[in-house]
């Protein structure tokens, strides 16, 4: 398999050139059920450019979330290759799947995931200080990334004094602070109404444009179809169709 970037090969840990991210080789995922197995992922061949803006789609079951874990690094194929940054999945230890994670991927789910205790400023600066970034560096860190989805005024607040479009957006921020050359956005307007989904995409939409950062959802909504420039298809584990929109 071509090594398609090395992370640790850059002095900033950040690719320059336009490059496939994410290389998926003859991917299977089974499951064990009862004396056999549960096939979630059959055969899927993917690659992934960096600065997409793009889904996973299908019906629940149809393997989406499955493969965005696997490209997270959340989880392993149970044959063929995965490569995200120049890296095989399979052949990471848990300790290199959660530096690639903390250097480069960042995460935005349909349950918020705030930690209701602390501030939205501190919520925010929790990867970073995964990444032991200077006090400085983190302030200025956490700034720009609640100015990118215009919250810098809830910077104070905590979880519960936010509506849930707000909440989402925090998430957004805490997944873009550390600048991450990925965000994977796992059914991210599942729990908002219309006008929070548009304002939300639309946020992201823009984070994409301006920083180069790949966006790669897994959804069935309709509102986000919408803004998505590539669709994957999937039903029952395959993919059925791949477009560019």
């Amino acid at each position: 398999m071509q090594k398609v970037y090395d992370f640790k090969s850059s002095k900033t840990g950040k690719m320059t050139v336009k490059e496939k991210i994410v290389w998926l080789t003859d991917i299977v995922k089974q499951f064990p059920v009862g004396n056999g197995f549960f096939t979630a992922l059959n055969m899927i061949n993917l690659t992934i450019e960096q600065g997409e803006f793009m889904g996973l789609v299908g019906p629940s079951g149809s393997g989406k979330t499955t493969l965005l874990n696997i490209i997270g690094s959340l989880d392993t194929p149970t044959k063929g290759e995965a490569m995200v940054m120049g890296h095989s999945v399979s052949a990471l230890t848990a300790k290199e799947s959660a530096a690639l994670r903390n250097r480069n991927i960042g995460f935005i789910f349909q349950s918020y995931n705030l930690l209701p205790v602390h501030t939205v400023y501190e919520n925010v600066e929790f990867p970073l200080l995964l990444q032991k970034r200077s006090a400085g560096e983190r302030k200025r860190a956490v700034m720009d990334a609640l100015e990118w989805v215009g919250l810098t005024d809830k910077a104070k607040s905590r979880p519960a004094q936010l509506s849930g479009g707000e909440s989402q957006r925090v998430a957004i921020a805490r997944a873009m602070v550390k600048r991450p050359e990925i965000v994977l956005a796992d059914e991210p307007s599942a729990n908002l109404d219309a006008n929070n989904s548009h304002t939300i995409l639309k946020t992201m939409r823009q984070l994409n444009e301006e920083l180069k950062t790949t966006f790669i959802f897994a959804t069935h909504d309709e509102k986000v179809m919408q803004y998505l420039k590539r669709i994957i298809t999937l039903d029952d584990g395959s993919i059925s169709n791949d477009e560019i929109i």
